[in-house]
């Protein structure tokens, strides 16, 4: 009898947990989809809320392990399988530029498309994790220009949470497109582990 993965994605391919499923798909380890219909409010039944007391995806259930969070389920995957190369080990020299754009996802990236997107003002420079939208964006661009991945030649995880999260804040007119941010997502959507997670993901909605 064939064990269970000992992963599980808890899961919805109109959410964050998409650019989770290609991370799994780039590392090439089983794993099981759980889904979670987020339009029958599924993500509030209490033995989900019991995984994950907000309610959001992704979901990562390792063995007796839970993780929640979308960049911490990026880092501990790309640790959890260091053969799979997607990580900079301790010690190696690119560590903390990965580390350092993996947290500028989620602590000023994500604040200021959310705060731009509601029309909330940002705070005062001093004050505020991001400073302000244009010189976020103009950070990132600037790291993205130097390419062809995040992290020059070497691709990442880093490259899966950002080219997954730029092609849909594009998309939805959330982050405004450049040359050198759609020539970055044309490059991620063209690794192989984008291309089979996107058909599993429709594949997924076709049965659901």
């Amino acid at each position: 009898m064939t064990a269970a993965p000992a992963l599980t994605l808890h899961h919805h391919p109109h959410s964050r947990s998409a650019g989770a499923r290609v991370m799994l798909e780039e590392l090439g380890v089983d794993y099981r989809i759980e889904l979670v219909n987020l339009h029958a409010g599924e993500q509030r039944r209490p033995e989900f809320l019991a995984l994950n007391p907000l309610g959001k995806l992704p979901t990562l259930v390792d063995g007796d392990t839970v993780v929640t969070e979308q960049v911490a389920i990026y880092l501990h995957l790309a640790d959890r399988f260091p053969e799979a190369g997607l990580a900079p080990a301790i010690g190696d020299s690119a560590r903390g530029s990965y580390l350092r754009w993996m947290v500028y996802y989620a602590s000023c990236f994500e604040p200021a498309v959310v705060d731009r997107a509601q029309k909330h003002e940002p705070a005062e420079p001093m004050v505020s994790p991001y400073r302000d939208f244009d010189s976020m964006l103009a950070a990132l661009e600037a790291q993205l220009a130097r390419g062809p991945w995040m992290l020059g030649d070497r691709f990442s995880a880093a490259d899966v949470l950002w080219g997954t999260a730029l092609a849909w804040t594009t998309q939805f007119g959330l982050v405004p497109k450049s040359e050198v941010i759609e020539r970055y997502i044309e490059r991620a959507k063209a690794r192989p582990g984008f291309q089979r997670a996107a058909a599993k993901d429709a594949e997924l909605l076709a049965t659901a």
